[in-house]
């Protein structure tokens, strides 16, 4: 069951996609820019879906001992085995440096999933937020909810409040909750559609931890784009997407109590919408301070490239052979 030679071939048939030459010919043009020498060792791995690695975090709420044997025996260990300033015991990722995908477990309405696939890089907004039982938390943009799945294996909010505003992913939001948290936890979480550019005034000073995974210009997505004209459309309209977030982030700004704490995350190399976007949030709000997460960047630094040059609040992951993970943009900020 938990085996991999069955699915090589469906694997290899699925990956073997078309790299898109529009996007790929900006992304040359702005991340050789951006990036410099390391740009070169990334796109090897962007273009490249037969060496992406992919993790599985273990649903705590349901347990398996026979899965984690399995893992073992098929080179996966426990990711994260440095002293992180914070990794509660129950969150449990196992990864594997070699590529390819554990296979996927099917949504069955009452039976809840024992793991969740997911780019291990993305666990690390989850890390950098800190969340304790009792606090009241709001993933702002919380589709497709891993990152709310995750956060629901560190803690037991007070109040957990995931949003997603777009219809479709709404549904697939709701479909990853009640796969993977059980029935009396699942009634503590508040599911809405909100514009998440809004819940700031709604909702103010309501929350002590903000999650805010925005919208971006999702990489390793748009290079494999079947349709030029639709990626055409979407790097014309990606000069767009920084405004969003920045409303997204003051909105965020508003809804936290003060003393509280926000992780913005991307999953793309983008300057414009990763260090300008804090930049220009830590210029113009005066009630938000950046938070040092340079000791959470050390202590997993042996499973995750990341990018040198970046400011102590902040971490670009860059995907390399071997550690195929990423990119994801991770920042922390505090209200005052």
């Amino acid at each position: 069951f938990f085996l991999f030679p069955k699915l090589a071939n469906k694997t290899k048939g699925r990956l073997q996609k078309q790299i898109c030459q529009v996007v790929l010919d900006h992304f040359e043009k702005q991340y050789t820019a951006e990036l410099g020498n390391a740009w070169s060792r990334v796109r090897e791995v962007l273009t490249s879906p037969l060496c992406w690695q992919h993790a599985l975090l273990l649903n705590r709420f349901s347990p398996c001992a026979e899965l984690e044997k399995s893992l073992s025996v098929q080179g996966y260990q426990p990711a994260f085995p440095g002293a992180l300033p914070y990794l509660p015991a129950a969150l449990r990722c196992y990864l594997r440096r070699s590529p390819g995908r554990f296979p996927a477990q099917k949504h069955r309405a009452g039976t809840l999933k024992g793991y969740y696939l997911l780019n291990a890089a993305s666990l690390l907004p989850v890390l950098a937020l800190e969340v304790k039982d009792g606090e009241d938390v709001l993933d702002l943009c919380a589709a497709p909810g891993g990152k709310s799945v995750a956060l629901l294996q560190c803690a037991c909010p007070g109040q957990f409040h995931c949003n997603e505003y777009d219809d479709l992913r709404s549904r697939w939001l709701k479909q990853t909750i009640e796969s993977f948290i059980p029935e009396p936890l699942i009634n503590l979480i508040m599911v809405s559609k909100l514009d998440g550019r809004h819940i700031g005034d709604l909702k103010p000073e309501v929350y002590d931890k903000v999650l805010v995974d925005a919208p971006c210009s999702n990489d390793r997505s748009w290079l494999f784009s079947s349709d030029t004209q639709q990626a055409t459309l979407r790097l014309i309209q990606r000069k767009e997407l920084s405004c969003l977030q920045s409303q997204l982030l003051r909105s965020a700004i508003k809804a936290l109590r003060p003393g509280g704490s926000l992780v913005y995350s991307t999953c793309t190399l983008s300057k414009a919408e990763n260090s300008d976007v804090i930049n220009l949030i830590l210029n113009s709000c005066s009630n938000v301070i950046p938070v040092d997460i340079s000791e959470m960047a050390k202590a997993v630094s042996q499973e995750f490239t990341f990018h040198d040059g970046m400011q102590q609040h902040e971490l670009l992951v860059l995907p390399e052979k071997g550690r195929a993970w990423g990119p994801m943009y991770v920042a922390k900020l505090k209200k005052i």
